[in-house]
């Protein structure tokens, strides 16, 4: 995908009487953990390459003094000139490219996870968008059953491309640009821009539903690296990458896991949380928030912690989510109505993810070990569907996925003339990440409070019940469970630099 070989052999000859050098785009908080916190960019320094991060502008420096040093310079990712030619080159044809790129997946793999999306934006579609609607549908229809199809309308994109980087590209020319994602951020105009310039490009998947829930490439993208095999299958099956190109390297930020290097002791996280050594944890992290509340589902936890109606004296100790502080009213009136409940009830504690900043908000790797901590001293682990029941399995901790539904969930809500789609936390079981975790057995899934006392009272008598069907879970998902998924991918992106470097 992006293919040029003579233009390739030309630039890389030119570039092989020196080290060469590699772009790496961190345009997300969770990219930045991926890149630095894991043994990623170890290979790829061990050979001698130099490496460019580029990342929000506004964290540079920080991120400069932090990490940087011999062997990786750390430069602005322009995200506001992106978003501003995004905004001003043919705005709304490049908003449908996008669109049709989200949700024109093939129909080979589970399409629930795009189905939504086409839902939300029929929803929340502007009086310009709707007349385009009927024509997004039978457009979608298309791509879902052509390749054809598909492989054109990722060519129409390749016209908008910016030359944002063009500087840094003739500074630094770069041997291999390596990105997040294969172009569905802004990220995109980077990686169009290397395939102009004849450059290689290769992206990993950091998130675990993405291949699902993103579709087709923004950018000609020539390798790409991912956790398992299933997530192979969706790439190949679903957005047509060829096989070859596709690597199983694992998820590099999960070897902490593995390795124990974030867990806090049990003692001092409690005490830093105000916890009572003497009660059960339950750990409810917040998620799915950009189509429901978590309200609801906290507060039957709470209830549940208060009356005593469990088995064993209980706590209750919330994760806020990163998207609990966009802003948005309903987001931050549902973090609110959370923290009161805290604030109100006994042996109820809440925790906000740490931010960032810049653009990147509160996805943070300041927050691993608490992530860590929370998941491994929690009795029980609970949430909807968030990627946190993985990271629970990783831990072996007994997980509940808790869908009790909101009564109007977000609704068809109007503040300021806007509009904001939600949906029923019962009825998004069949997405394909979803759908996997309640088949492999590693945890419950409950619809209301009396569900939701039985299955924590069920784990809090038999925390052992369901650990095979937890490691299976973690094998199937992530693959590698030594702890070296960071050295294995950047083996592999190291694999990609011009032959004479390595």
């Amino acid at each position: 995908m992006g293919d040029s070989p003579a233009r390739r052999r030309a630039v890389e000859g030119a570039r092989s009487a020196k080290p060469p050098t590699l772009f790496v785009c961190a345009d997300h908080g969770l990219a930045l953990v991926y890149f630095l916190q894991t043994d990623v960019l170890t290979p790829l320094r061990a050979s001698g390459a130099e490496i460019v991060l580029l990342t929000d502008d506004a964290l540079v420096d920080r991120i400069r003094q932090r990490f940087g040093g011999p062997g990786l310079q750390v430069e602005g990712m322009r995200l506001a000139q992106s978003r501003a030619y995004e905004a001003r080159e043919a705005a709304d044809i490049q908003w449908w490219l996008a669109f049709l790129r989200r949700v024109g997946g093939s129909n080979r793999i589970n399409t629930k996870a795009m189905d939504s999306y086409v839902r939300q934006v029929t929803l929340e579609a502007s009086p310009r968008q709707i007349p385009m609607l009927p024509v997004a549908w039978a457009l979608t229809a298309w791509l879902r059953r052509s390749s054809r199809a598909r492989r054109a309308l990722q060519e129409a994109q390749l016209r908008y491309t910016p030359q944002i980087f063009h500087d840094l590209f003739d500074r630094f020319r770069p041997a291999l640009v390596v990105a997040s994602t294969p172009g569905w951020r802004l990220d995109r105009y980077l990686l169009r821009e290397a395939a102009q310039s004849g450059v290689r490009t290769s992206s990993v998947i950091v998130g675990w539903d993405n291949p699902s829930s993103y579709s087709l490439s923004g950018a000609p993208v020539d390798h790409i690296t991912c956790w398992s095999q299933i997530q192979k299958e969706e790439l190949v099956q679903g957005s047509d990458w060829p096989s070859d190109r596709v690597h199983v390297g694992g998820i590099p930020i999960y070897d902490g896991y593995f390795r124990k290097s974030w867990q806090q002791p049990r003692d001092d996280y409690f005490r830093r949380h105000g916890l009572d050594p003497g009660r059960k944890l339950l750990s409810y992290a917040c998620s799915f928030v950009s189509f429901s509340p978590n309200y609801q589902n906290v507060a039957a936890l709470a209830e549940l912690v208060a009356s005593d109606s469990l088995v064993e004296p209980c706590q209750l100790l919330v994760r806020l989510h990163p998207n609990h502080f966009w802003d948005n009213w309903l987001f931050a009136d549902d973090r609110e109505r959370i923290s009161r409940l805290a604030r109100e009830i006994p042996h109820v504690r809440v925790v906000e993810p740490v931010p960032i900043g810049g653009e990147l908000g509160h996805y943070s790797g300041e927050d691993m070990p608490e992530k860590a901590s929370m998941i491994a001293h929690a009795d029980v682990f609970l949430t909807v569907f968030s990627t946190m029941v993985v990271e629970a399995a990783i831990h072996d901790r007994p997980i509940v996925s808790v869908c009790i539904d909101a009564p109007r969930g977000w609704g068809y809500m109007r503040r300021f003339y806007l509009r904001k789609f939600s949906l029923p936390l019962s009825k998004i079981g069949d997405w394909p990440t979803h759908e996997r975790f309640r088949s492999s057995g590693a945890g419950r899934v409950v619809f209301d409070r009396e569900q939701l006392r039985q299955s924590v009272n069920f784990y809090l008598r038999d925390p052992a019940a369901d650990r095979q069907a937890r490691q299976s879970f973690v094998q199937r998902e992530v693959t590698y469970t030594d702890g070296g998924a960071g050295r294995r991918t950047g083996e592999f992106l190291s694999s990609l630099l011009p032959s004479g470097a390595r």
